[in-house]
């Protein structure tokens, strides 16, 4: 067998001596050649063309597309130096390398040196042939020539960086350097370099991660080579030894798998993004800590964008995509979710608009009935009459409600599409409950929402490709638009918001605490956070305000650069308190509804009730706050605003108790206390 391997490398040797006879250059330019086409693995990348996520090819391996230029010249010289130091200059053979390597074959029976060129590998890797055979030899030799007749050094080169194995399912360098280095090839250290070169000539045998001793052996061997050939200085081979060399294997880059799915079905195999790979880096970081610990079932869903460009920054889809009881495979950014107390925002901006109300003008927050529906604000209270303003922060329903009778619901679906939101009714037709949550809205539709109030009423598309940006509705005004910012950059920010400087934010809950949200931005950047069960579930105790704010300021805490101010506002806004707006806006003309009549619940009329010293519990329902109640014509209790009182006891006997309301209707009982 040593002998059989000796005389096939003589025999190439003077094979290629001869190979000016008559009638070579048929046979070589008759050759049939491999595909020369490489399917490497698709990619996305950031909006500087950094890895965010990649996917093996059909056969299940990592080869990641590189360039020569993207490669560092140092391994470039080392591999030449060791595998090849004639590949510049030969036809493809190296007729010297085949004949030191015959004769040394058969002189010692043995095979001491190889004779293989880089193209000659690079044949063997395009036909996977082996090396143990004459037969496959002479095939790699033409194959070998043939390439380097219709390709030139640096195709050749190119297809050896993209071929080369490195251990398991990982083939060329770049997809090496990723997964024994973490980073890209443009960088290499001398270790490194050589611990590359090494590895092709055993990729199962030296394996760092399985066999890190043979690849530091073979490493230093490579080493020790680029000395003698003036190379690398006696002092860095020294250093380069002393670096201990990779152990594990890394995974290659995932980052925003949801995105990055969604970017290849639309096709391509390079995909660049408009993502922040750092900053989706840290999201994603955050994500999984925020969700540390909790219920496995529960997800979340992060969006940060540039609502001055439209370019999505950060698209967290879920803390775990592999996560099964999370179904972190849904992408949550997308999905359709009742947006609770999030529109009252739009809402507003459309009231201001329209003329219909300004931020100072007063609103009923009183009972109110719109046909079979009868709108309730989350704490059951109600407050009278209260500045829109006052309004928009306490997030009350009755008033948006009220809004939103005015404007007619269909209004507030258009202008979520002029936004460029995707709103989707269960029924087809809009009711007043629209203002409430009732439609269906994705974070990225509510993100799109608050980039167009961020940006004075004008919609900005937001994007995730390289596109370039396509102009927006102008769906408010500028005055409308800067004024509820100005009423949300006012609600008092979570603990945690620190020296950001304002943000316009909003917090909302849907209807069974299914879906927790906030909203906001700065002059710059707008974000959105959800956070409960993709399968829709109740989270029992889950608020917008508790759950999801913290993580929104934490989100624009670590957008870079600083954030950026607020907007003046509009030199046309009107900025006077109430008794200066003109009549039509000191109160909301808008419809009223129908009144609900205050009434007493309890004690019913009649009722014997145990005189105590706790007092006598009265419980109300509609009627207007505050309220006013007497004993026997005595006032005990007055400008309270909640429905369920505890009314002093005036001693055994009979008593008459009466309400009144702030719209002077009352009710009363006859009760006997003993």
């Amino acid at each position: 067998m040593r002998l059989r391997h000796g005389l096939s490398a003589l025999f190439l040797a003077l094979w290629s001596g001869a190979a000016l006879r008559d009638g070579i250059d048929t046979w070589i330019d008759t050759t049939g050649l491999p595909p020369l086409v490489i399917a490497t693995s698709p990619e996305v990348r950031d909006r500087n063309g950094a890895l965010l996520r990649a996917y093996t090819v059909e056969d299940g391996r990592w080869r990641m597309q590189v360039s020569a230029e993207a490669v560092d010249p140092l391994f470039v010289t080392m591999l030449l130096a060791y595998e090849d130091r004639r590949f510049p200059t030969h036809n493809g053979l190296d007729p010297r390398a085949i004949l030191r390597a015959g004769l040394q074959a058969l002189l010692q029976g043995e095979i001491l040196s190889g004779g293989s060129t880089l193209s000659m590998q690079v044949a063997r890797l395009l036909e996977d042939s082996g090396t143990g055979s004459w037969t496959g030899k002479l095939r790699q030799a033409r194959v070998a020539l043939a390439l380097e007749r219709q390709l030139d050094k640096g195709r050749i080169l190119s297809l050896y960086l993209h071929l080369a194995p490195y251990g398991g399912n990982i083939e060329g360098l770049r997809a090496a350097t990723l997964a024994y280095f973490g980073k890209e090839p443009r960088r290499l250290t001398p270790a490194e370099a050589a611990l590359l070169v090494a590895l092709p000539q055993a990729p199962e045998s030296r394996r760092p991660d399985r066999f890190p001793d043979a690849a530091r052996t073979a490493r230093d061997r490579v080493l020790a080579r680029m000395a003698r050939a003036g190379v690398l200085s006696a002092e860095a081979v020294q250093a380069a030894r002393r670096d201990p060399g990779p152990t594990m294997r890394r995974a290659v880059p995932q980052l925003a798998p949801h995105l990055a799915d969604r970017a290849l079905s639309l096709g391509g195999a390079r995909v660049i993004t408009t993502l922040d790979r750092d900053l989706q880096s840290q999201l994603e970081d955050l994500a999984r800590r925020h969700m540390a610990g909790r219920d496995a079932r529960l997800s979340l869903a992060l969006l940060v964008a540039d609502h001055t460009t439209g370019e999505i920054l950060a698209s967290v889809g879920s803390p775990d995509y592999a996560a099964t009881p999370g179904q972190g495979f849904v992408d949550m950014t997308q999905a359709l979710r009742s947006p609770g107390s999030t529109l009252k925002p739009l809402v507003y901006g459309l009231a201001f608009d329209r003329g219909l109300a300004h931020p100072e003008t007063l609103i009923p927050d009183t009972p109110v009935q719109f046909g079979t529906y009868a709108p309730q604000n989350f704490d059951r209270l109600f407050r009278g009459e209260v500045r829109v303003s006052e309004a928009l922060q306490l997030s009350l329903n009755i008033p948006v409600v009220r809004l939103t009778e005015a404007l007619g619901p269909a209004h507030v679906m258009d202008a979520l599409r002029r936004a460029g939101a995707s709103p989707q009714l269960p029924s087809g037709v809009p009711g007043l409950a629209v203002s409430l949550g009732g439609v269906g809205l994705s974070l990225q539709d509510l993100v799109q929402t608050y980039a167009m109030l961020a940006q004075g009423g004008r919609a900005t598309p937001l994007r995730w490709s390289g596109a370039a940006p396509v102009a927006g509705n102008q769906v408010l005004g500028p005055r409308a638009a800067w004024q509820v910012g100005h009423i949300l950059a006012g609600i008092p920010p979570p603990a945690n918001a620190g020296p950001r400087g304002r943000v316009a934010f909003k917090t909302g809950t849907s209807y069974g605490h299914r879906d927790a949200w906030a909203l906001g931005y700065d002059g710059r950047y707008v974000a959105g956070v959800w956070i409960g069960r993709p399968d829709g579930t109740p989270v029992p105790g889950a608020f917008g305000a508790d759950a999801a704010a913290p993580l929104l300021f934490e989100v624009l805490g670590r957008v870079r650069p600083r954030p950026v101010p607020l907007p003046a506002p509009p030199a046309d806004t009107l900025m006077v308190a109430n008794g200066a707006l003109p009549l039509p806006l000191q109160r909301f003309g808008g419809p009223q509804g129908r009144a609900a009549k205050l009434s007493i619940r309890f004690p019913p009329d009649g009722a014997l009730l145990e005189a105590n010293s706790l007092g006598i519990p009265l419980k109300l329902r509609d009627g207007t706050a505050p309220f006013t109640v007497l004993r026997d014509g005595a006032v005990v209790a007055a400008n309270r605003r909640r429905s369920d009182l505890l009314i002093p006891t005036g001693g055994p006997g009979f008593t008459i108790l009466s309400v009144i309301d702030a719209t002077g209707a009352s009710d009363r009982v006859s009760l006997e206390l003993r």
